[in-house]
């Protein structure tokens, strides 16, 4: 088993998918978890009931990935909460539909702030905390779509291949500090974020052919990367993009 113990964690998007599977795993390995939510408050709780099921020390922050002032709250309030920060993740982020020529820029902009500018704004205010303690770990979630592209989703695909270049950049900057930046990119997985395409039996088959392993990820399966990311067994991976998709990409 990896072992957190002692460790605390911030993660973004907690609430649901892969962000609560995830902060549900840490608590197993041992972590206090803080975790932050935009609207599904319930979920938020019933995520933190899970994390305490494991004796461990849970905390839910509602605020905004893209603002700067949310983010500095929900760091200070983790800190304040749990004593220290020593692992970051940016899972927070959103999928939605654009079409090039008729996609409106609000979309556009909503997506790369939510996906990319928040990724930025919760390691700029983590970094210090982490530079004052000599030692971090930050795993940034970006997806195939930003190693391959996405038709119809564009936007998407800029702001998570911009995931991967600010991990890279990140992971050089940092790692002679101990901070380690590390990615990882998934596939299909499925979550409430793709349930509504997912619905149509047709389009799902579809995808499922499309995956050499022949079966569409859980979050529980991404999750798992995360924390071995996360964890001192990864403490030479420095700026790594760890596909976890089945082998619908095969890029590493």
């Amino acid at each position: 088993m990896i072992e957190l113990a002692g460790k605390s964690a911030l993660i973004t998007g907690g609430s649901r998918g892969i962000g609560a599977a995830t902060a549900v795993l840490f608590a197993r390995a041992g972590a206090n978890v803080a975790i932050t939510y935009t609207r599904h408050r319930k979920d938020a709780e019933q995520v933190m009931r899970r994390v305490e099921a494991y004796g461990k020390n849970a905390i839910a922050i509602q605020g905004h990935v893209a603002k700067e002032n949310h983010v500095q709250r929900s760091v200070d309030a983790t800190i304040a909460a749990l004593g220290k920060l020593d692992i970051l993740v940016n899972n927070a982020g959103i999928w939605t539909y654009g079409a090039i020529g008729r996609m409106d820029r609000k979309v556009w902009d909503e997506t790369i702030d939510i996906n990319l500018t928040g990724a930025f704004l919760m390691c700029n205010a983590v970094v210090p905390h982490m530079r004052n303690r000599k030692y971090g770990r930050i795993v940034n979630v970006s997806s195939t779509a930003g190693q391959r592209g996405e038709a119809y989703h564009s936007h998407y695909a800029a702001a998570k291949g911009g995931v991967i270049a600010f991990t890279k950049s990140l992971a050089a900057e940092l790692a002679s500090e101990n901070i380690l930046v590390n990615c990882v990119a998934p596939g299909w997985v499925e979550t409430d974020m793709s349930a509504g395409v997912l619905r149509d039996r047709k389009y799902k088959e579809t995808v499922r052919r499309t995956i050499p392993r022949g079966i569409l990820a859980t979050a529980e399966e991404i999750a798992g990367p995360i924390l071995f990311l996360a964890s001192d067994l990864a403490a030479n991976i420095v700026g790594e993009v760890l596909n976890v998709n089945g082998g619908s990409v095969l890029c590493g």
